[in-house]
């Protein structure tokens, strides 16, 4: 564990060594800033007008019309940055001629592909963290439910640590940052619109489209619900990302 921690302090000292890590952040959360404010306006807005009928202000749902739609927002912001945060992890080793070194040091290929990851994960976790500050405020002006605010959140962290699985695996396969980034991005959009193209099919394979898409099994969590194959199927990609990164390595050093 000491092996993987350090891997992780190199990484994130890496992260913030360059302007990417802070591009991103302050993007992330700038934008997220933005929705939540234009959310909280139009809630404002609709709940004054309701406030004339009590039967249609009873519905007011501050769950439903500012939260649910944030956390959309928020996975199609993550939808775009996070290849960003991953595409660096094995390719800048690769171009750098480094890699080589890491794979023969006394740290073990898992070790060193855990130590990645997790650098990636306190990125993600820190990017949600700061989006949720200004969140908390409604919990002292106002009375949402606790329960779909933090499934949420935690829907926003699985389906990013489902991304960043994806992209460290394309980060190992090519020394181009860029092209590892536009491949993530492309297997990520391709999974989060399979439910669109389920619409038009029928039977087993309306079913399988949607089980497959990342935005049928979010769609859940926004509204405060948790299904454990919710859990399942995004913490199975996080582990197939982490599966294949290391086959990729392994079918790498003993060519």
């Amino acid at each position: 564990m000491k092996a993987v921690w350090s891997i992780t302090k190199k990484e994130l000292m890496q992260y913030f060594s360059s302007p990417i890590a802070y591009i991103v952040v302050a993007i992330f959360v700038l934008l997220s800033g933005f929705f939540f404010y234009s959310l909280v306006w139009w809630f404002n807005s609709q709940a004054i007008q309701m406030a004339q009928n009590p039967y249609y202000f009873q519905q007011v749902n501050i769950n439903q019309m500012v939260f649910a739609p944030l956390f959309h927002n928020l996975s199609i912001i993550m939808l775009l940055m996070l290849p960003l945060l991953s595409m660096r992890l094995f390719s800048e080793e690769k171009k750098l001629g480094t890699e080589e070194l890491l794979f023969t040091s006394p740290v073990s290929v898992n070790q060193i592909i855990l130590g990645k990851y997790l650098a990636s994960l306190l990125m993600l976790l820190l990017m949600l963290l700061l989006s949720a500050i200004p969140t908390i405020f409604t919990f002292v002006y106002g009375n949402p439910e606790p329960l779909p605010y933090l499934l949420g959140y935690l829907g926003l962290f699985l389906l990013g640590a489902a991304f960043l699985g994806i992209g460290l695996f394309w980060s190992s396969l090519t020394e181009n940052q860029i092209v590892s980034a536009v491949l993530t991005f492309g297997t990520l959009l391709l999974f989060w619109v399979l439910n669109w193209v389920g619409y038009s099919a029928r039977g087993l394979w309306k079913d399988v489209l949607n089980y497959l898409s990342f935005f049928e099994h979010f769609d859940g969590l926004t509204r405060g619900i948790l299904d454990t194959s919710d859990l399942v199927y995004y913490l199975s990609f996080a582990f197939l990302g982490l599966f294949l990164t290391h086959a990729t390595i392994q079918s790498r050093r003993w060519r």
